[in-house]
């Protein structure tokens, strides 16, 4: 408030001299009313209880209050890059997110895949549910704990943003509709044994024979002890909408046990474009070998390797629009692209793509001719296979320039996936522990600076940093838009963001 000016009054005494003292005036011995000068204006109990002692709420000069005593760095931090300091921990902006939940399992999972569900496309309701596979990592004295667990989680809510800013909600209808948005999750899990540690697990689903019955869900489980491991989790997954439903303990069984790799792997792809069943599997020998399912359900491989690759095969895809061709990458840093009708099994393009390992790859299925890749150093690449031209020479490596690269991790590309239907969107996990979200179509101009917001090498590209401790693998959900999901040595970790 305001001071006023002291008015000057006629009967207003000389200033007193050093050493006097103020004598009281006779006019002073009596108290004349108070005049209230704002006699006009009042304010009820109730106003005064609600604004607190300096004319706020409470809770909002608390809230004030307790933010100015915090000490305050100004500095950016990137997850990643910068360090915590003893004591220190990094706590999700809630604003940032619409979906946010995390859980873990007993044993970690470093290795998972979601299940295409019969509950809609382009899903935006809440809360939401998922199916999913994953392959424990149990420790190496408890290797007989090891499973494969199917999941249904469900009760994901919605991130109740008015809660965390502070907003009080005094609407009883409001309230009555946010009670079923923002429900407890669920996980449940139906357990399948399984002999070693999984390296890398996916799944395949078929349309059924017969309309009445749910789709056929097939997983391959490549386990440290080098065999492949197919199972039929079909029973397993409907059981969950079946409350009751008891299954047996040979429908938990492998239909498939394949044994043709000597070493142990980590690439499995399932053909997208092959109803029956086409499996792709690579290993630490270089070698990668397709097995088939024929008409009587039996499961066939190759007898005869795929080979060209001079270290172990770390990832492999079947190409997303052409039947008999795949991509593999491996540690040698090559990326090869194979063509499964060719008598000699060797490569029909070779593609020096990094110094270090190439240890994820991943298949645009929008813009078939774009491939991207995630290297060792950290760095992670898209490219235009149309740029990739064959040689008479099949032993012969060619180094285009790929089309967009990007080094903003410091450590290990754990695993990369385009966005299922808008192909500028990308999902990167990496060994920084963060799970990093890109957008592809926002272009630098040679004028631009390379840094975002004043904070030095943050490319105008890179969309949003979620910090997840360990994480090693990532996958949109192909029916709940802008939906990721991840997996580490933390557990496991559902997020949709703002910003996609």
């Amino acid at each position: 408030m305001a001071k006023r000016p002291a008015e000057e009054s006629e009967d207003q005494e000389a200033p007193l001299k050093a050493g006097d003292r103020p004598v009281q005036t006779g006019n002073d011995t009596e108290a004349g009313p108070f005049e209230d000068e704002f006699d006009d204006e009042f304010e009820s109990e109730d106003e005064i209880l609600e604004a607190g002692v300096d004319g706020r709420p409470d809770g909002e000069r608390e809230a004030e209050e307790k933010w100015d005593a915090m000490d305050m760095d100004q500095k950016t931090f990137i997850p990643g890059r910068d360090k915590l300091a003893a004591g220190e921990s990094l706590s999700p902006d809630a604003s940032a997110y619409e979906l946010l939940h995390n859980f873990t399992t007993t044993w970690p999972c470093l290795s998972f895949d979601i299940v295409p569900d019969q509950l809609g496309a382009n899903r935006k309701a809440y809360p939401a549910t998922l199916y999913a596979v994953a392959g424990t990592q149990a420790e190496s004295r408890k290797a007989n704990q090891n499973e494969l667990m199917v999941m249904r989680l469900s009760g994901l809510s919605r991130m109740d943003r008015r809660r965390d800013e502070g907003e009080s909600d005094n609407d009883d209808d409001d309230n009555d509709d946010d009670d079923e948005e923002n429900a407890d999750p669920i996980l449940e899990t139906k357990s399948i044994p399984l002999p070693s540690t999984t390296n890398r697990i996916r799944a395949r689903q078929y349309p059924p024979q017969n309309a009445s019955r749910p789709p056929v869900t097939h997983t391959a489980t490549m386990l440290e002890n080098s065999d492949v491991l197919i199972h039929d989790v079909t029973p397993h997954l409907t059981s969950f909408d079946n409350p009751g439903t008891i299954i047996m303990p040979q429908q938990s069984n492998p239909i498939a046990t394949l044994k043709m790799h000597r070493t142990e792997g980590y690439a499995v792809d399932w053909s997208p474009l092959l109803p029956q069943g086409k499996l792709l599997t690579g290993d630490n020998d270089g070698k990668m070998f397709i097995t088939t399912c024929t008409d009587g359900g039996k499961w066939t491989p190759d007898t005869r390797p795929f080979t060209g690759h001079q270290s172990s095969v770390e990832d492999i895809q079947w190409s997303p629009s052409e039947r008999n061709v795949f991509a593999s990458a491996s540690s040698d840093g090559t990326v090869k692209v194979w063509d499964v009708r060719s008598k000699t099994h060797k490569p029909a393009v070779s593609v020096q793509a990094s110094d270090t390992d190439i240890n994820v790859i991943s298949w645009s299925h929008q813009t078939t001719h774009l491939l991207a890749t995630g290297a060792d150093d950290g760095q992670w690449a898209v490219w235009d296979l149309r740029q990739w031209k064959g040689s008479s020479d099949k032993a012969s490596t060619s180094q285009p320039t790929p089309v967009a690269s990007f080094n903003f991790h410091k450590e290990q590309i754990t695993s990369i996936e385009w966005h299922p239907t808008d192909d500028s969107i990308m999902a990167v996990a990496a060994g920084d522990n963060t799970l990093t979200l890109w957008d592809l179509s926002v272009e630098l101009d040679d004028e631009e600076s390379k840094d975002t917001a004043g904070v030095q090498d943050v490319p105008p590209q890179l969309l949003f940093v979620h910090y997840m401790e360990m994480v090693k693998e990532c996958h949109w959900h192909p029916q709940i838009p802008g939906c990721v999901v991840g997996t580490g040595g933390s557990g496991f970790g559902i997020l949709k963001t703002i910003s996609v």
